[in-house]
C-alpha cells in the first residue's frame, strides 16, 4: 500500500529530530513546505510515492502565484529537496523527482506574458456545451480584464460587482481593498454564467462568484488544473498559470501608454518598483 502523507510527514519529522538533530523551529520549518505539498496532491489523489518531477513543477507554479517572493519559493524548495531525499532512503521511492528543481533566481526575472491573440486562443479552446464552460470563461476573461491574483479571483464576492460604474471592489493583500475597472466583455461572461451558477443544486457560498459543482467557492489550485488543461488545448507552449493573465494585463496597459501609477493601483502593488518590472 503506498505510503500517505500522514505517515510520510510524521516519518520526515522523526527522520529531521533523531538523525539530523535538527531544532523544533527548524523541524516545524520544513513540515510546513511538505504540508503545502500535501494540500495541493492531496486533493488530486497524488501519493507521496507517485509524485513526478512535472508535478512538482505545477505544484512550484500554483505556490508562485501567492508567493512572489523569490526567497519565500526556494525556502520551499528547499524543503521539498529534503522531504525527497529522506523518501529515497527509507526506500518509499526509487528515483527523486525533486533532483532537477532549480531554485529561482534571487535578481530581476522578467515573467512570462500572453499575446492577445493566445488569449483568445484560451478562450476559443473552452468547450461551452460543458457546464462549467460559461464559468471557466468568465474565469479567464475576468482574470484578464482586471489582472487579479489568484486568491483574490476565488474570493471575489457578486456584491463586489458593479456593472453599472464598471468597476469591482476587490481585498487584496493585508485586507487592503482597491477599485479595478472591469470590461464589458467580462460583465457580459459573468452574467451568462450567473444564469447556470443559480441553477446548481446547493450553493452554499452564495455570496462568492465562482463556485464548483458543489457550489462551494473554487481552490486556488483548480482554478490553475482549469487554466493548465485550456493552454494545453489551445496549442500554447508557454508555462502559464493564473498570475501570466495579471502579468498579461500590465504590461498591454502599459505597452498602450497607461500611466504606471495607475497601473500600481489596480495591482494593487505596495511599490512602483515591483510594477516597473512590466516596463522592461
Amino acid at each position: 500500500m503506498s505510503l500517505s502523507w500522514q505517515r510520510a510527514i510524521k516519518d520526515f519529522r522523526t527522520y529531521l529530530r533523531l538523525e539530523k538533530s535538527l531544532s523544533e523551529n527548524s523541524i516545524e520549518a520544513y513540515s510546513n513546505d511538505v504540508l503545502k505539498l500535501e494540500s495541493y496532491f492531496a486533493s488530486q489523489d497524488i501519493m507521496p510515492a507517485s509524485v513526478s518531477y512535472q508535478d512538482l513543477k505545477d505544484f512550484l507554479l500554483w505556490f508562485a502565484d501567492s508567493n512572489e517572493n523569490a526567497r519565500t519559493q526556494s525556502r520551499v524548495i528547499s524543503g521539498i529537496r529534503a522531504f525527497f531525499r529522506f523518501l529515497l532512503i527509507e526506500g518509499e521511492i526509487n528515483e527523486n523527482p525533486a533532483t532537477l528543481l532549480e531554485s529561482p533566481r534571487l535578481g530581476l526575472k522578467l515573467p512570462e506574458i500572453l499575446s492577445v491573440e493566445e488569449i483568445d486562443r484560451i478562450i476559443a479552446a473552452i468547450d461551452l456545451s460543458k457546464p462549467e464552460g460559461h464559468r471557466n470563461k468568465a474565469i479567464i476573461e475576468t482574470l484578464y480584464s482586471c489582472g487579479l491574483r489568484v486568491s483574490e479571483l476565488v474570493n471575489l464576492r457578486i456584491t463586489d460587482i458593479h456593472p453599472g460604474e464598471g468597476f469591482v471592489k476587490i481585498t487584496g493583500k493585508g485586507n487592503k481593498q482597491r477599485l479595478v475597472p472591469i470590461g464589458n466583455k467580462a460583465l457580459k461572461e459573468i452574467e451568462n454564467y450567473k444564469h447556470i451558477r443559480n441553477r446548481l443544486p446547493v450553493i452554499i457560498d452564495q455570496n462568492i462568484v465562482f463556485l464548483n459543482r458543489r457550489g462551494k467557492r473554487l481552490t486556488r489550485a483548480m482554478i490553475f488544473t482549469i487554466i493548465k488543461d485550456l493552454t494545453a488545448k489551445a496549442g500554447i507552449r508557454k508555462t502559464i498559470s493564473p498570475h501570466t493573465f495579471r502579468h498579461s494585463f500590465a504590461t498591454h496597459l502599459i505597452e498602450g501608454g497607461a500611466d504606471l501609477r495607475a497601473v500600481q493601483e489596480m495591482l494593487g502593488h505596495e511599490s512602483i518598483l515591483t510594477t516597473e518590472i512590466y516596463t522592461h
